[in-house]
């Protein structure tokens, strides 16, 4: 691939390219013989340009040695200073004649040699938007066999027979092509076609003929800016020269000609302060910068300037133009000092007002305040508000009315930002604040708060403690002092109104549950008689120091010991003292002398000064339960004896030294026969609950296998076919009812005819449907099992005569059903039949008979 590019025409052109093969030999050739183009690519013009007035536009061909490939571009030229004229948009009226080269022979020493003579055809030049008429002949296609031979011609390419179609069309007799429409150039800048000549049989008669058609620019297109609205910043008092802000217009004509050109300029400013010209702008960058000095925020905070954009190197006669607004906010610096306004206050408010032209809100605007004298014991800082900026005094640290009871403050405000350099003014302002402070009613103060006293235990009642006195602060004022009880949970404690003595009013106990840590707390109040009545919280707290008051507690109260000496392990014993050391261990644990009894069958070692090991002396103790008392004294001075009583449970051990479970029963007091008697009771409630679990099982099983009330082989349900009608009685009726039973062999009774058949067998034909009694029906439906058979009997066609044998249920092979003469005897006289009576109006007979019992 190659490419071309060319620079700005000048005296001497040079056309350059870019090759894959850098070494091959590159031959150029131009459309225009006023031009010529040297083996370097260099431009030449053969004759005088110096009188064009509008760029030339021409071809230039490059091949390569072999003739191989072969490269074009187009050129434009134009004089240097001289701007192409306004008038060079005219549409062109006449059209250029174009004719096919022929092929000639040219002798050489070797003969003749056919040469091809190859024409470079000049671009065709078609000003966009031509108003026509339409269409509009630009060019003639001629070849000079046309005399000769009839001659069509055609053109193909975009434009033509491609995309987009029909924009050029082609006289196939005449030659002559024609535009069809109006170009534009911003759409399609360019066409490259190509002319055809064929005789009528469409036979080439020519090559091909490359036809280059450009589109001339107008200048029909306005400056475009990218935005309507710009927003640029520059700081107040900026210099002059200094960069704003840049616009930029883009337009869609050509930007090699005068109808692309943008120039910008400055139309208005807004507002005119404080001169109307404050900024200039590049004609040809759209650069904005300052002109002026004396830019201040403070008297104008935005510029306002409409700029316009015109092409045609800006010439307000022939081009046309566009605007666009640049709006310039003025920064802020700080250049204003700020000010205070001084103040006289008086506590507890004070506050004073801070003025500074900077723009608000901003490091040059916020204030920052310091106490520079007045406040050496640092009881006063400055609060700023965020939103007005003012400065607020308050108290950071308790004033004093009757220490002092006025104040003068030096106060010094600045902004957060630095003056800006060249300022001639001081960076700080400052004020004198004067601060009276007024005096209130103070409360009644308690010296030592809390006051701590030390007693010992046992303080009895109406013992004077303390003097809990408050002062009062207000020493310009005389006033008196009044005391009560504010907190007093054990309620010991009780004070005199008009001088603060404390006396008790109980026993003082160290053993109390009030007290925490051997502190007893109580809370007084002291009231003065100002306006308003001021109080003061006093909290008096009493150490009491424990005497030896309580005797030791034997720990624990209950142990269990093995009968046998040498089996289980001793009692480990204890006590429990409510006082504290060295009222309470080490303890001295003793068996007393009487009963006899203790020191004869118990020992007791000590382990430590807190512990002691209770065990037999004895080699066998019979199991039961024992008191042994125990003398516990404490290191008190003088020590504190009790005597304790441990219940001792002796009791059978194993061999790992536990108590057995006859043992812990014998040692709760039962005997042998109680035990027993005990253990009997268990195994018949155990009995009872298992024989009831197996009557449940039973019944369960029973309700599931017999669901009637009747024995099964009593159950002759499956025997009766008319329960209504008894017919002739058992005395005259000769049934052989082992014919009920299932016979062993079918096939006599397969091989008779249809329709014949014994009334005492099976039958084989299409019968009734007779009801399937369930595997295990429920008894509330056997009325309705009975019904269903009973009236699929009636309506069977088949059935015999009332008189005779009928199939009700077929129970196959090895039937247990006996004679239907049993149902008369019956042996079972304690089955109750009363339910027949519940079965309806057709069971009634069976109820008269086996429902009335002893009255038959």
């Amino acid at each position: 691939m190659q490419k071309f590019s060319k620079s700005v025409p000048i005296k001497k052109q040079t056309v350059k390219f870019e090759t894959c093969q850098q070494k091959e030999e590159v031959s150029f050739e131009s459309s225009d013989p006023k031009f010529s183009i040297g083996p370097d690519g260099s431009l030449y013009a053969e004759q005088d340009v110096t009188n064009l007035t509008e760029p030339i536009q021409f071809m230039v061909t490059a091949r390569d040695s072999m003739g191989k490939y072969i490269w074009e571009t187009t050129v434009k030229l134009a004089l240097a200073g001289h701007p192409p004229s306004p008038h060079v948009n005219q549409a062109r009226t006449n059209y250029v004649l174009i004719t096919f080269p022929r092929q000639h022979q040219r002798s050489s020493s070797n003969g003749l040699r056919r040469q091809k003579r190859d024409w470079v055809i000049p671009p065709i030049n078609v000003p966009e938007n031509s108003r026509g008429p339409f269409p509009q002949v630009l060019v003639r296609i001629q070849s000079d066999q046309d005399k000769e031979i009839e001659i069509r011609y055609s053109i193909t390419g975009a434009g033509a027979d491609q995309p987009p179609n029909d924009i050029y069309i082609i006289d196939p007799v005449t030659g002559k092509m024609s535009v069809t429409k109006p170009l534009d150039r911003e759409e399609r800048a360019s066409y490259h076609l190509r002319a055809h000549a064929v005789d009528i049989n469409g036979n080439q008669m020519e090559p091909p003929i490359d036809l280059y058609i450009y589109v001339i620019d107008m200048n029909d297109n306005r400056p475009e800016f990218k935005n309507q609205v710009y927003n640029g910043s520059v700081a107040e008092v900026s210099k002059p020269g200094t960069s704003v802000m840049q616009v930029t217009a883009f337009d869609a004509d050509d930007s090699t000609t005068a109808n692309g050109l943008v120039h910008y300029r400055i139309l208005s400013q807004t507002p005119h302060i404080p001169i109307p010209n404050m900024f200039t702008i590049n004609g040809a960058t759209g650069e904005i910068s300052t002109i002026a000095s004396g830019i201040d925020r403070e008297k104008v905070s935005q510029y306002a300037i409409i700029v316009q954009a015109t092409d045609m190197e800006g010439s307000l006669n022939f081009g046309l133009s566009n605007t666009a607004t640049a709006l310039i906010s003025i920064t802020d610096i700080n250049d204003n000092p700020p000010e205070l306004d001084s103040k006289t206050c008086f506590i507890l408010f004070c506050g004073f007002t801070f003025r500074d032209k900077d723009q608000p809100h901003t490091p040059n605007w916020n204030a920052v305040y310091r106490i520079t004298g007045g406040d050496q014991m640092g009881h006063f800082a400055i609060r700023t508000d965020e939103i007005t900026n003012d400065g607020r005094v308050v108290v950071v640290k308790p004033i004093d009315y009757e220490r002092n009871n006025a104040f003068t403050l030096m106060v010094v405000v600045s902004n957060q930002a630095h003056l800006a350099s060249g300022i001639p003014s001081s960076p700080s302002s400052s004020a004198a604040v004067a601060i009276t402070v007024l005096d209130i009613n103070e409360a009644p103060v308690f010296p030592s708060n809390p006051k701590i006293i030390r007693f010992e235990e046992g303080v009895p009642a109406d013992t004077t403690l303390a003097t809990f006195a408050a002062l009062d602060p207000d020493r310009f004022i005389q006033q008196t002092i009044r005391y009560s009880k504010l907190s007093d949970p054990a309620n010991w404690l009780k004070i005199n109104r008009t001088n603060g003595r404390i006396t008790t009013t109980a026993v003082l106990d160290r053993e109390s549950p009030y007290m925490k840590k051997n502190v007893y707390e109580a809370t007084f109040l002291a009231v003065d008689n100002g306006s308003p009545p001021a109080t003061g919280t006093g909290t008096l707290q009493i150490y009491l120091i424990d005497v030896n008051d309580n005797v030791p507690v034997l720990v624990p109260q209950e142990a269990l010991v093995c009968e046998r000496s040498r089996h289980g392990y001793p009692v480990n014993i204890t006590a429990s003292d409510l006082d504290s050391e060295p009222n309470a261990g080490p303890y001295v644990f003793e068996l007393p002398s009487y009963p006899s009894s203790a020191r004869r069958n118990w020992t007791i070692s000590r382990l430590n000064g807190n512990y002691a090991q209770l065990k037999l002396r004895i080699p066998y103790l019979e199991a039961g339960m024992y008191r042994v008392p125990i003398l516990v004294s404490d290191s008190g001075n003088p020590p504190l004896s009790n005597t304790s009583v441990l219940k001792v449970k002796v009791c059978p051990c194993d061999e790992n030294g536990d108590c057995t479970v006859i043992g812990a029963v014998t040692v709760a007091g039962l005997g042998t026969g109680a035990i027993i008697t005990i253990l009997i009771c268990i195994i018949i409630l155990l009995s009872m609950v298992l024989f009831f679990v197996v009557w449940v099982k039973r019944r369960e099983k029973e309700r599931q296998t017999k669901p009637l009330l009747i024995d099964p082989e009593d159950d002759v349900r499956d025997n009766i076919l008319k329960y209504d009608e008894e017919g002739g009685g058992e005395e005259d009726q000769d049934y052989d009812l082992s014919q009920l039973q299932q016979p062993e062999s079918l096939d006599h009774i397969m091989s008779k005819p249809a329709g014949v058949r014994r009334v005492d067998e099976r039958p084989v034909i299409l019968e009734s449907q007779y009801p399937v009694r369930p595997t295990v029906p429920h008894p509330g439906d056997i009325g309705e099992f009975i019904i269903d058979g009973l009236r699929a009997a009636d309506n069977d066609p088949t059935a015999p005569p009332y008189d005779s044998l009928l199939v009700f249920d077929y129970e196959g092979s090895g039937s247990t059903a006996g004679s239907v003469s049993s149902l008369g005897s019956s042996s079972s006289g304690e089955q109750d039949y009363d339910y027949l009576n519940d079965w309806g109006p057709r069971f009634k007979k069976l109820a008269d008979l086996y429902g009335g019992g002893g009255e038959d």
